[in-house]
């Protein structure tokens, strides 16, 4: 597997994307899955490493939710950008169906393909129900057993095996383990492959998580030392003030799936005019302070500070804006500052 090694000049720092497919008021699933392919090719001619679709399930405001299908349309509308999923839900799928689709996708573009794995169901109890077509408690237990299946079905057939997943052997795309706590940082570092971390997500686990990875990390032959990237929430726009302007539906959309309340993803005038309360501008403002917002220079400043703390290897970026324009700029913004150019 071909990884940059760590450095720490945050212009060197390979930066990805992760994308949620955000459906906005007033906008349709349609047209936020013509946007992804159209981010896609835009952080492709930016420089961009990777490209990774994310698995959300019953949440309107999000249009990922088949990530095989997803990578299979951004690589055909690409042409070297890496691009994989961030991640696959394995509770959700069984091994075999995940083994056969991204063979099939590694087949189809070879060297390109990533498969992330998460250990969480990524959405709620009775979708994942729905999902798994079983009524059975839902547990991560098995997840060890579950991640040895699918790396087996990759491997060469024996003379004897029963179950074969077709175009998975010969076609294996570099695994990654997603997580936001510690299981998949011990887990990733005991197999000796990389880890990806959802900053934006559980900010406060971030840097635990990074030394369990690389105090358990065994070399492996997919690795000889550890690989850490760090998924954060990036919003870049010409200035501080637009940008948390530009934010702040982040942040009510984030409280309404608190509240089992999910939605279209809100508008910054929604936003602005909702009646918080107390707790809930709290809430809000605790989950814009794990984001890096502002303009060129601040965001500069928030993703050199944030790679010197984690000492990442990698930096993925997720964006979530309305407006897909807006989206598109954060994304020029952040490189320019970024990468000096």
């Amino acid at each position: 597997m071909a990884l940059h090694k760590h450095v720490s000049d945050a212009s060197s720092v390979p930066l990805s994307v992760l994308d949620l497919a955000p459906v906005g008021q007033g906008s349709t699933s349609a047209e936020a899955l013509r946007n992804t392919l159209d981010l896609a090719r835009h952080v492709e001619r930016l420089g961009y490493h990777r490209y990774w679709l994310a698995e959300h399930h019953n949440m309107p405001g999000v249009a990922s939710s088949a990530p095989a299908v997803l990578i299979g349309h951004v690589a055909a509308a690409t042409e070297r950008i890496r691009v994989g999923s961030g991640g696959v839900m394995l509770p959700n799928h069984p091994p075999l169906v995940v083994a056969e689709q991204f063979g099939t996708l590694e087949a189809f573009h070879p060297g390109r393909i990533d498969l992330g794995i998460g250990r969480a169901p990524g959405t709620d109890g009775l979708t994942a129900q729905a999902l798994r077509r079983s009524t059975g408690p839902l547990s991560a237990d098995d997840f060890p057993q579950q991640l040895a299946e699918l790396l087996h079905y990759f491997e060469p057939p024996t003379p004897d095996q029963k179950v074969i997943a077709v175009n998975a052997p010969g076609n294996k795309p570099p695994l990654w383990l997603l997580g936001s706590s510690g299981y998949s940082a011990q887990v990733a570092g005991l197999m000796g492959i990389p880890f990806a971390f959802a900053h934006h997500f559980s900010a406060e686990n971030t840097l635990p998580a990074l030394a369990l990875y690389r105090e358990s990390f065994r070399p492996s032959a997919v690795l000889d030392q550890p690989y850490a990237m760090v998924a954060a929430a990036v919003v870049a726009a010409d200035d501080d003030e637009h940008a948390r302007y530009l934010a702040m539906p982040s942040g009510l959309s984030f409280l309404r799936l608190r509240g089992g309340r999910p939605g279209l993803f809100p508008s910054p005038e929604e936003a602005a005019a909702y009646p918080y309360t107390d707790l809930e501008r709290l809430f809000v403002e605790d989950r814009l302070s794990s984001m890096i917002l502002g303009g060129p220079d601040t965001v500069a400043k928030g993703v050199a500070e944030l790679l010197e703390r984690t000492q990442a290897d990698e930096l993925m970026v997720t964006t979530m804006v309305h407006d897909h324009a807006d989206r598109l700029r954060s994304y020029e913004l952040l490189t320019k500052a970024v990468r000096g150019s």
